[in-house]
């Protein structure tokens, strides 16, 4: 059924700027607090109250336009978005229409191994309206007003996405960006990055058909799903001989199911009109400018520095610049040891990640231990532990047990790498051994690795691994 249709996807994306204040008033930006906690009388639309510009919004703004490709437009201005709900204490939303501060920007997306080219049609500077709670009392809603005035710039997309995979990658690669540049936590379980997918569908190159509006979707899983769920839904009613209407819809992530709230809006309905209580933003060119140095090194850039600088293997330089704070240990690591990247990218992805995914621990919480762990693998590097003795002592440095070279001593874990004493053993390990020495040079390889094990075992796993095979072939090829 579906193979004879294509869906066509637009995205508006709402991210909560990393500011200590609101967007218009000075409560604290914040996430957690007690109910209205958070709330002063701008953000409850008491009369005579006047909203104040905060200036970090607009800086963060123009940061975003350096990292998606904007153009930054030095005019532009607030309007009110007039609609009435119980957790919009002002009856209208403080937003940008006409004049958004970014217009025509891009993304470039991983689409099964292409970049492929997502264009952004505007971003814009609003205020986010409150929450309304209808699940603690049967007979009750309650209104928590401490998310009213919370910064947010809305990222819209064009309609150039055309599956639930691709939708996922615009959303991981756009989270990616903000998070790189301090705009947006990226948390999107608070709701500090969320989506509203506007979905259509058509036959394969035929028109464009009627779209609804999937609203507040946080998290890759419910995203991919609602799609799946809608696109699925929209077919349905064409092909039974009904007609899409324009809705905006719920996602309800008990079922699975995507379900009509309300028509669609369109701009009219809302009423737009400047803000009588805010001036237009006039930015200077050295504002901007000024702007520009703060934006730092995006993903793609340090994904490019990894791979060709470091030799690191590229599926594992993504999985290091997927999360800034991966980036920060890699290099804080690099930084301090001689130890080539590429060894020290593999036990972090590895082990490292590990330990810290079943320690429940933030990434950043092992920035001040990136001595005690590269002097840990420069002993690996060195060969004077082995692999094995590395991966036994790793748990012991990063919940600061000791230095490595104490642990190492304690322990006993030091190799055998002493070129004589190994020869003395592996000598005696070939003695009797006529038969296989005879199997290893007829092509057979499984014997070398008997012999290893039988000299390992011989130095009671302390022997140098590396060296052992080398005298080892050293004395079988003769």
């Amino acid at each position: 059924m579906s193979n004879n249709w294509e869906m066509v996807i637009g995205l508006e994306v709402h991210a909560q700027l990393n500011t200590s204040s609101k967007l218009f008033s000075s409560s604290p930006n914040q996430f957690g607090s007690e109910p209205n906690e958070n709330v002063n009388f701008i953000d409850s639309g008491m009369p005579g109250m006047l909203p104040v510009m905060n200036f970090a919004c607009i800086e963060m703004a123009i940061k975003t336009g350096y990292a998606l490709n904007f153009n930054i437009n030095k005019y532009s201005v607030f309007e009110r978005k007039n609609y009435f709900y119980p957790d919009l204490p002002q009856g209208y939303q403080i937003s940008q229409f006409e004049f958004p501060i970014l217009t025509e920007g891009f993304i470039n997306i991983d689409n099964d191994g292409n970049q492929k080219k997502i264009r952004i049609e505007r971003a814009h500077l609003e205020q986010d309206a409150g929450k309304s709670i209808h699940d603690i009392d049967p007979k009750f809603s309650f209104i928590d007003l401490n998310r009213v005035g919370t910064p947010l710039l809305e990222i819209v997309s064009y309609p150039d996405l055309s599956s639930a995979e691709e939708v996922v990658s615009y959303m991981s690669s756009l989270r990616q960006v903000l998070m790189y540049i301090d705009v947006c936590d990226g948390n999107m379980q608070e709701g500090s990055l969320r989506a509203d997918v506007n979905l259509s569908v058509r036959k394969k190159g035929g028109e464009l058909g009627t779209r609804c509006e999937i609203k507040n979707l946080n998290s890759f899983k419910f995203i991919r799903q609602a799609i799946e769920y809608e696109f699925k839904r929209q077919i349905d009613v064409i092909e039974s001989g009904g007609k899409i209407e324009q809705n905006t819809m719920l996602f309800d992530t008990s079922t699975g199911e995507t379900r009509a709230m309300r028509s669609k809006e369109f701009s009219h309905d809302y009423r737009y009109f400047p803000d009588p209580d805010l001036l237009p933003v006039n930015l200077t060119q050295d504002q901007i400018d000024k702007v520009k140095t703060s934006v730092g090194e995006l993903p793609q850039a340090k994904l490019d520095k990894f791979i060709k600088d470091y030799k690191v293997d590229k599926d594992i330089a993504k999985i290091i610049t997927v999360e800034k704070q991966n980036a920060i240990l890699f290099e804080k690591m690099i930084s301090e040891t001689d130890v080539k990247p590429k060894f020290i990218a593999a036990w972090l992805v590895g082990d490292i990640f590990a330990f810290i995914k079943e320690n429940n621990l933030e990434v950043s919480s092992l920035n001040e231990k990136t001595k005690e762990i590269t002097d840990l693998l420069k002993l690996v590097s060195d060969d004077v532990i082995s692999n094995k003795a590395g991966k036994e002592i790793l748990p012991k440095v990063l919940n600061g047990q000791g230095k490595p070279s104490d642990i190492v001593k304690e322990l006993g874990l030091e190799q055998v790498s002493d070129s004589g004493e190994l020869e003395k053993i592996i000598d005696e390990a070939l003695i009797g051994e006529e038969e296989n020495i005879s199997k290893f040079q007829s092509g057979s390889d499984r014997v070398l690795g008997y012999f290893v094990g039988k000299c390992l075992k011989a130095t009671k796993g302390k022997g140098n691994p590396k060296l052992i095979n080398k005298i080892l072939l050293d004395r079988l090829k003769k």
